[in-house]
């Protein structure tokens, strides 16, 4: 295999991470490793992401890359094809031709030998020449992407170009195999993981100094992203911010169109945000609970330390060979002991767990795998285990085993959702395990949840994430005040 040019990178400054292309040419290698048994004298195709518009609108929303197209080739632009001989492992790819007029609207057009250089890859063409090109490789076979996505549901976008018809096309073998390359990172891939970890970790600790007691919701997520963009280079965020306060942080996936974090805070709300910047097209989840009041309550207190508690001894387990199944049943665990001790929960922990009484006050996963996508591929390829069917372990976004490389979210909650508990309330056999008393109070205090990406080690997990975690440690930063300045940190940001 071609070496991939050593000074090629993506980097947005200066004050960023310097990206070397060699990441996604070790991607690339790792893929040819895995397939030359399984499919010599191949060449994957995959088809890059376009741009797509509002609607009828000549408007294009902000373009982001497909996550497995990244993977192998960083493209940062739309309407591109790429292409991976199995045999020699040189990459091939393919551009857009592009009219005339695009140097008006759009800027100068690059040429083939510049994309060549700027990504790395041993050849480079134009889309219309697909056909032609490979034709010339006499390949047995096309390898395209064809599978399931376990979190949406959805299948990949499988290539297809003009004249493919022509070729031996297979598309069973290839989504198995680089879904498993991209579940184990690779050096330089936890390198980027790492920064947009910093940029994130401290982004939200921007937020917890800004945000005061009457603002809305959504000026946190605005202080979030424009320090990742400012400082950090992040001109996309991995997913839809949470920004959630009160009654909202028991609502998951806060912060839609629906419900667009536009609410305005309260003296004594918890804050509930959960927010990840991408780079390079990595992304980081972090979530962040804390007090505007600056100071928990006695209840939240206790909440929260039920919560801080399952997330410490899931990663003190955590290592390879560990069950994901058996950490989220360890959180389980410890929450449902912390809220007994407390007085809200009454009766035997391992039958609270079998009738369902985690999944009430936890109604998902321990966490997933995170990388090009914020729920990153793999969870339940052909080979490892099933989806679970119990009770409060079917909403788990894997049931696998951790191998060193990985990187998880490990992200615990407690909430107290009112419709929820009122139809729990309602059933006999669940609602034996609550003192009502208690949980009346309690269920007003707010709702938690703490995130973190993990990266599994050799012997056991490192923390990516930095942000305060303890008690102490949030009362502590919150009564700080840093005056932070956008273009000091940007100065001094790596």
């Amino acid at each position: 295999m071609a070496a991939a040019d050593q000074s090629a990178f993506f980097s947005m400054g200066d004050h960023t991470l310097q990206v070397p292309m060699q990441l996604f040419a070790e991607n690339r290698r790792r893929l040819a490793d895995r397939l030359r048994e399984k499919a010599p004298h191949s060449i994957v195709v995959l088809q890059g992401g376009s741009d797509a518009h509002h609607y009828c609108s000549d408007v294009d929303y902000k373009f982001q890359q497909e996550g497995y197209f990244n993977w192998m080739f960083g493209v940062q632009e739309p309407d591109f094809y790429g292409a991976l001989d199995v045999d020699s492992g040189k990459s091939i790819l393919f551009i857009p031709r592009l009219p005339e007029e695009y140097i008006i609207f759009m800027g100068r057009i690059k040429s083939t030998a510049e994309f060549k250089k700027y990504y790395a890859v041993d050849e480079v063409y134009y889309v219309d020449e697909i056909k032609d090109v490979i034709k010339k490789k006499a390949p047995d076979m096309l390898l395209t992407l064809f599978g399931l996505n376990t979190d949406s549901g959805r299948t990949c976008q499988e290539a297809v170009f003009s004249g493919i018809s022509e070729f031996n096309v297979n598309n069973k073998i290839l989504h198995s195999e680089i879904a498993e390359c991209r579940v184990v990172k690779t050096p330089l891939e936890i390198e980027v993981m790492r920064y947009v970890n910093k940029i994130s970790s401290d982004a939200h600790k921007m937020v917890m100094q800004k945000l005061k007691i009457g603002m809305y919701e959504y000026q946190g997520e605005a202080i979030f992203l424009d320090y990742c963009y400012f400082v950090g280079g992040s001109r996309a965020e991995g997913y839809t911010c949470i920004c959630a306060s009160g009654e909202n942080g028991a609502i998951l996936h806060y912060g839609h169109a629906g419900a667009p974090n536009d609410k305005k805070i309260q003296s004594g709300d918890l804050c509930l945000f959960d927010m990840g910047a991408k780079y390079a097209g990595y992304t980081a989840d972090i979530t962040v609970t804390f007090p505007i009041s600056k100071k928990f309550t006695d209840d939240q207190k206790a909440v929260y330390n039920a919560v801080l508690n399952a997330r410490n001894a899931v990663i003190a387990a955590l290592k390879p060979g560990v069950s994901w199944v058996d950490m989220h049943r360890l959180s389980f665990e410890v929450i449902l002991t912390d809220l007994k001790k407390y007085g809200v929960l009454v009766g035997d922990v391992d039958e609270m767990i079998k009738d369902g009484i985690g999944a009430i006050l936890m109604p998902h996963g321990l966490g997933h795998l995170l990388g090009c996508d914020v729920h990153d591929v793999g969870g339940y390829l052909e080979g490892h285990p099933a989806r679970p069917t119990e009770a409060g372990f079917n909403r788990l976004r894997t049931a696998r085993s951790m191998l060193a490389g990985m990187v998880v979210t490990v992200e615990p909650g407690c909430y107290f959702n009112d419709v929820v508990l009122e139809k729990t309330l309602k059933d006999a056999k669940l609602s034996k395990y609550f003192n009502v008393d208690v949980l009346n109070r309690v269920k007003t205090c707010g709702n938690v949840r703490i995130e973190d990406d993990v990266l599994i080690t050799s012997d056991g997990c490192e923390v990516l994430t930095d942000v305060p975690r303890t008690v102490e440690e949030i009362e502590e930063f919150l009564a700080k005040d840093l005056q932070l300045d956008l273009h000091s940190l940007v100065k001094g940001s790596v």
